[in-house]
């Protein structure tokens, strides 16, 4: 069999009727059964089958793992919480000829190495090998998967450990927003400095709800992220979490506003950072918010939990 396409296999709408695959909305689970939808957001990845690995996070009933494989996938591993999908993903694994790999687990609490092993080599630190984290990702869980990987890929460690690494991930629409969410927009905030201090951030495909069944209340978006070759945070990842939820927590306030809560030391750090007093944290570049959480962390000014 040819490593581009599979075999012709059941439709997914079937296997979910075989399987009995309904949607539980205590996992935040809703389904895209348009391949035409899953061929686009696995088109957005960028991947070059020949130079990639690819971890796809909740695959579900596997349309978006097709889309994959479709693609010219070789090396694919995916990661699914629910053993009720486990039946179908396995019947695809064996149309693959051995390119599609499961895992049944808890993608926050799977190691990383336990998923590298299935890709024949985990150690290995081929500069010519991306790693793609693909996935239409549970509402519930997807802020706290980002959160995760942002701070491995700040420590290179897991799965960031390699030289080249990229992220497709779907959100929802006011989480993808706020991704991507350039200076002085609402959406900016704790979530906007964490990812652009570390990745380039872009909007790649939105979505309705009507692409899903069931249909969820909210649209979504599929957002790309592509670490930058020198990152642009000044102090680590926990640090400039622990800043940025305080600063964020004032929004509506000046810096200045805000800095005084510590007095002149408050104010001092804002002059070491050469920062405008009268703008408001959503205001700040993220090479300047990084700035001014150097200065505010090196003068150990106490902040709350």
């Amino acid at each position: 069999m040819s490593s581009r396409g599979l075999p012709r296999l059941p439709a997914v709408r079937d296997l979910i009727k075989l399987y009995g695959l309904s949607a539980k909305s205590q996992l935040s689970q809703n389904f895209i059964l348009d391949k035409n939808v899953t061929d686009k957001i696995a088109k957005c990845a960028n991947i070059i089958p020949e130079n990639s690995v690819v971890v796809e996070v909740g695959p579900g009933p596997g349309l978006l793992t097709r889309s994959l494989l479709d693609l010219g996938v070789r090396n694919l591993v995916a990661v699914e919480k629910d053993r009720r999908f486990v039946p179908a993903l396995e019947q695809l694994a064996e149309a693959s000829g051995g390119r599609l790999k499961i895992i049944q687990g808890d993608m926050l609490k799977v190691d990383h190495m336990d998923i590298l092993a299935r890709f024949g080599n985990p150690t290995s630190q081929d500069s010519d090998t991306t790693l793609h984290l693909v996935g239409n990702l549970p509402f519930s869980v997807a802020t706290p998967l980002l959160a995760q990987w942002l701070g491995r890929l700040w420590e290179k460690s897991g799965f960031f450990a390699r030289h080249q690494s990229a992220m497709t991930l779907m959100f929802q629409k006011e989480v993808a927003d706020r991704i991507v969410a350039p200076v002085s927009t609402s959406p900016r905030g704790r979530l906007s400095v964490a990812a652009q201090s570390l990745c380039r951030a872009r909007l790649a495909y939105n979505l309705p709800g009507s692409s899903f069944v069931p249909r969820p209340k909210v649209d979504a978006a599929v957002v790309h992220l592509t670490p930058l070759d020198q990152p642009l945070l000044a102090v680590t990842f926990a640090e400039l979490e622990h800043v940025s939820r305080f600063l964020f927590s004032s929004r509506r306030k000046t810096l200045r506003r805000i800095m005084r809560n510590w007095d002149d030391r408050g104010l001092v750090c804002l002059e070491e950072s050469d920062l405008d007093a009268n703008v408001r944290p959503q205001d700040l570049t993220t090479e300047q918010f990084n700035r001014l959480a150097a200065s505010i962390v090196r003068s150990n000014l106490v902040m709350p939990p």
